[in-house]
């Protein structure tokens, strides 16, 4: 591949790159998949209104998200195991998008920790929360993010029980990973992840072991997981989260109007439309079609951002014309990662804000402050 021009050229060198199982896990939705493949495919459906002889000039695609100045309306989605898409991945991934000017979230679900993030980083990084049945261990997460001077928590909310995920199954998934012939053999055919990971000591959940009172190492840790994500998290639990946390609150997994009211009224300072990558309800609506009912319900309240199916800069642009002040991208990023490291994180992001600006501006527009729902054909 002698050029790449789109997010799909970084998906297909990231599959020849990453072993099969941990691309899957990147690459992959809930039993049949029907909502991974809507979040993609009804982007496609918005159409976009060409308006011509206006100024072009000086444009700007500079906005804030939570209060804070970004690059562009983007962050870096919390993703779980992304240093298996390449050695040190969330510290390659943080650094990318600290040079870019966009926030990085990292996962409960890391491979690489808290603490080896902000080794490696010189500005404040958001933080994804997972509540789990350890209390003891969410408040002591809570206060490393804390210590790290995390500039936001990102608490997810629909993550009480695992989707099924089939991928996952087929390839023999697991946490930790069981070295099985046939992963082996993957491994063994992608020379150049193997020589980069064995480079790395960080191939575990570090956020995880040694933290988590009965995880010491890796075989306590697989037990540890398969039981601890809190089916009885309520509206109740974002109280004292809150009040522990003290900064900027975002709320994650909101895709109903009726959850979108509960959330504003809990004082976090944004939600994010999300419905987990497609990853765990099946059959639900794809995350852009709820995204105009729930900023009509509660955007006049708080910040509304959206997850799910964003594959290049124009998604990102219609996000935006249908009310959402911010955006995530999980996979684009890790398609980025997968196929050239770092390098591919800003990649990635570069395509999408080319795209972007440049949408932005054959639709007649040169602020992404002003972008609304009049730059979308009827």
């Amino acid at each position: 591949m002698t050029q790449i021009l789109e997010i799909r050229d970084l998906k297909a060198l990231a599959k020849r790159r990453v072993p099969k199982l941990f691309f899957d896990y990147a690459d992959s939705g809930a039993w049949t998949e029907g909502t991974y493949r809507a979040n993609e495919e009804d982007f496609s459906k918005i159409k976009l209104r060409q308006r011509v002889l206006v100024d072009m000039s000086n444009r700007s695609l500079e906005t804030t998200m939570i209060g804070q100045k970004v690059s562009m309306p983007v962050a870096l989605a919390p993703t779980g195991l992304t240093g298996m898409q390449h050695a040190d991945g969330e510290m390659l991934a943080a650094q990318a998008a600290e040079a870019f000017g966009v926030p990085f979230t990292l996962s409960t679900m890391s491979i690489c920790s808290i603490e080896d993030v902000a080794s490696v980083t010189t500005k404040p990084f958001w933080f994804q929360l997972y509540v789990m049945r350890e209390r003891e261990f969410v408040l002591n997460l809570i206060d490393r993010a804390k210590a790290a001077k995390c500039s936001a928590l990102v608490l997810t909310l629909d993550l009480q029980i695992l989707g099924q995920r089939h991928k996952d199954l087929r390839n023999g998934l697991s946490a930790p990973p069981r070295m099985t012939p046939k992963h082996l053999w993957q491994m063994a055919t992608r020379p150049g992840w193997c020589m980069k990971m064995l480079g790395t000591n960080r191939r575990t959940f570090r956020n995880i072991v040694g933290h988590a009172k009965s995880v010491t190492d890796l075989s306590s840790l697989g037990a540890w997981t398969s039981e601890q994500f809190d089916p009885q998290l309520s509206w109740n639990d974002v109280e004292w989260i809150k009040e522990r946390w003290g900064g900027p609150l975002i709320l994650k997994g909101i895709l109903d109007p009726e959850d979108a009211k509960m959330a504003a009224k809990t004082g976090a300072d944004a939600i994010v439309v999300s419905n987990h990558g497609g990853r765990q309800l099946d059959g639900a609506p794809s995350s852009i079609s709820m995204l105009p009912r729930i900023v009509d319900a509660v955007g006049h309240q708080i910040e509304v951002h959206i997850d799910g199916g964003i594959r290049s800069g124009q998604d990102v642009l219609k996000a935006i014309a249908l009310g959402a002040q911010g955006t995530f991208i999980g996979r684009p990023f890790l398609y980025g990662l997968g196929a050239m490291g770092k390098e591919g994180v800003t990649l990635a992001l570069d395509i999408i804000r080319k795209e972007m600006d440049i949408t932005m501006a054959l639709c007649g527009k040169r602020n992404i402050t002003d972008v609304s729902r009049d730059i979308l054909a009827e």
